[in-house]
C-alpha cells in the first residue's frame, strides 16, 4: 500500500510536468514558429535568492527556505524550522534593480503559509512630447515605471517523499502616463492617460523525493492567468513550465556524511515564447559553514555563467541565519549582484 501511495505522488508529479509542457507548446499551426516578445509583465520572470542564481538559477527543488515560493510553492513543504523569512536584493543591469521579501509559517505537522512581495525600481525616465520645434519633441519632466507582485502560498508535505503547493499572487505594473491626442498636431493634444495594468496569476507545483542519493524530482507551472491589453494589443503574462532533477553524486560511492556534501542538479524551463532553456549548477558544502556555487544557463539571451557562495554561523537561540551572494555574467550588460539574508526558527 505504501509502495502504491508514493507510486500515484510520483505520478502526480509527473503529471504537472507534462500538462505545463503541452501547455505551453504552440499550435499545429505555427508549431515551426518561434515565439518572440510575446508576453508582457517580464519582472516576473526575474530571478530572486542568491543561493538559487549562485548555482545556476536552480530553485525548483533545491531551495528549503521561504525564497521557494518564487520557484516552487511546493519547497514549503521541506521547510527546516517553523518560522523562516527571507530578504533579497539584486543590483541588476541598466541600473533595473528589484528587491523581495517572504515569510513562511508551518501551520500544524504537514501544512505550511507563506506570504511575499517583489519590487521593482526601474528608476528615473526622462518623458517627451511631440512638438513644432527644431528637435520635434519637447520634455514633459522625468517619470518612475514601477511594478510589484504580492503573493500568499500554500503547501503541504502529505508524506516523507511528497509535497505540493500552490501560490496565487497578484501581478501590477504601472508605466507611467502618456499624452493621448493628434501626435502631428501638438495643439490637438489634450489630455493624459495612466498605463497601469493588475493582474491576478497563479503557481502551482510538486516535489517527490526519491529518499535515496539525494534524488529529488520537481515541476511546476508559473504565472497561469487571464491575458491582459494595453489600448489594442493582448498579450499573455510569461506562463512557463519548470521541471528538475538533483542528486548527491558522492553518495552513490559512500553512505558517509561527506558523501552529502556536494550537489548536483539541471532544470529545464518551457516558456510560452522562447525555446526550451537548461540550467545546470552545483554546490559544496564546506563543513556546513560556507557553501560554495556555480552553475550555467543555457539558451539565454545574454546569460551564462554564475557563481555565488553562502556563510552558515553557529545557531544562536534556536535559530539559524543565511547569508548568501551570487555573480551572474549578463554577456554585453556586464553583470548582475545578487544578495540575500534569511533566518529560521
Amino acid at each position: 500500500m505504501t509502495k502504491q501511495i508514493h507510486l500515484r505522488h510520483f505520478l502526480g508529479t509527473l503529471l504537472i510536468a507534462f500538462l505545463g509542457i503541452w501547455l505551453s507548446l504552440p499550435s499545429s499551426l505555427d508549431a515551426a514558429t518561434v515565439r518572440k516578445g510575446q508576453v508582457g509583465f517580464r519582472f516576473l520572470e526575474n530571478p530572486v535568492s542568491a543561493e538559487a542564481i549562485g548555482r545556476g538559477a536552480l530553485g525548483v527543488v533545491l531551495t528549503r527556505n521561504a525564497n521557494t515560493v518564487f520557484w516552487n510553492p511546493a519547497g514549503l513543504g521541506w521547510l527546516d524550522g517553523r518560522m523562516d523569512f527571507d530578504a533579497n536584493y539584486t543590483n541588476g543591469i541598466a541600473d533595473i534593480n528589484h528587491s523581495s521579501v517572504a515569510a513562511a509559517l508551518k501551520l500544524g505537522n504537514t501544512s505550511y503559509l507563506s506570504v511575499d512581495g517583489l519590487f521593482m525600481d526601474y528608476g528615473t525616465l526622462n518623458g517627451t512630447v511631440r512638438a513644432e520645434n527644431d528637435q520635434g519633441f519637447e520634455e514633459t519632466g522625468g517619470f518612475s515605471p514601477n511594478a510589484y507582485a504580492l503573493g500568499i502560498s500554500f503547501a503541504q508535505r502529505v508524506s516523507n517523499r511528497f509535497s505540493y503547493g500552490v501560490r496565487l499572487k497578484y501581478a501590477k505594473q504601472d508605466l507611467g502616463t502618456a499624452w493621448i491626442g493628434n501626435m502631428v498636431d501638438s495643439s490637438l493634444v489634450k489630455s493624459k492617460k495612466s498605463y497601469a495594468l493588475g493582474e491576478p496569476t497563479l503557481d502551482v507545483g510538486a516535489i517527490y523525493d526519491f529518499q535515496a542519493y539525494g534524488l529529488r524530482f520537481g515541476a511546476v507551472m508559473k504565472n497561469v492567468s487571464r491575458e491582459v491589453r494595453y489600448e489594442d494589443d493582448r498579450f499573455p503574462l510569461p506562463y512557463a513550465v519548470s521541471f528538475s532533477l538533483s542528486f548527491q553524486p558522492l553518495s552513490f560511492f559512500s553512505e558517509s556524511a561527506i558523501s552529502k556534501s556536494l550537489v548536483f542538479g539541471f532544470e529545464t524551463e518551457h516558456p510560452r515564447d522562447s525555446k526550451e532553456r537548461l540550467k545546470f549548477g552545483a554546490e559544496y558544502y564546506v563543513q556546513n559553514s560556507l557553501i560554495l556555487r556555480g552553475g550555467y544557463m543555457d539558451n539565454f539571451d545574454e546569460r551564462g555563467l554564475t557563481f555565488g557562495l553562502g556563510v552558515r554561523p553557529p545557531e544562536y537561540f534556536h535559530s539559524r541565519i543565511r547569508v548568501d551572494y551570487a555573480y551572474q555574467a549578463f554577456g554585453l550588460f556586464g553583470a548582475a549582484h545578487y544578495i540575500s539574508f534569511g533566518i529560521t526558527h
